[in-house]
């Protein structure tokens, strides 16, 4: 289980805010607490659902101590981390530079709800479950969370049309 979803814990951790120098220590802070609670595991939610409100309580942990300890979390986006989509060409690469860049500017749980489904592949009912909210409500989010990210993709084509028609 660690081999198949350290890259999915790795992403979680990132988008939630953690560091990368935190980021070893806090993903196998993660997987040990997925070891430790294992057997009260019910299997009422997919496996990777589970392990996704692990990680993010994980990084929610850490914010808390590093506000006590008055520490500034690095408050940039990481770079996009999109392996299991392996994007083919430049185009493609562009496209996702955009699409993660209306993602910073989207309410987070509308964020959650797209990167969730639309990037690393659970099912809906996966999606709700580890939000915790309603199946309709997390279909909701992601229609808004589309219409966000094709919003800031137009204003983006607006402001930078193709270098086909542009001069140099």
């Amino acid at each position: 289980m660690f081999d198949a979803e350290l890259g999915f814990v790795n992403r979680v951790l990132r988008r939630h805010g953690v560091t990368e120098r935190d980021l070893p220590d806090l993903c196998q802070e993660t997987f040990l607490v997925v070891h430790r609670r294992l057997p009260e595991f019910e299997g009422r939610s997919s496996v990777r659902s589970w392990i996704y409100s692990i990680a993010v309580r994980v990084a929610a942990s850490q914010r808390r101590k590093a506000h006590v300890r008055r520490e500034r979390l690095d408050v940039t986006l990481p770079e996009p981390s999109m392996a299991p989509l392996e994007l083919a060409t430049a185009e493609q690469n562009q496209l996702l530079l955009r699409v993660e860049a209306a993602l910073a500017s989207t309410p987070s749980e509308r964020r959650e709800v797209f990167v969730l489904y639309e990037l690393e592949g659970l099912t809906m009912r996966e999606v709700a479950e580890a939000l915790a909210v309603p199946e309709n409500t997390a279909l909701s989010r992601l229609y808004r969370a589309r219409e966000d990210v094709r919003a800031y993709v137009a204003r983006c084509e607006r402001v930078t049309p193709r270098a086909a028609g542009g001069t140099r």
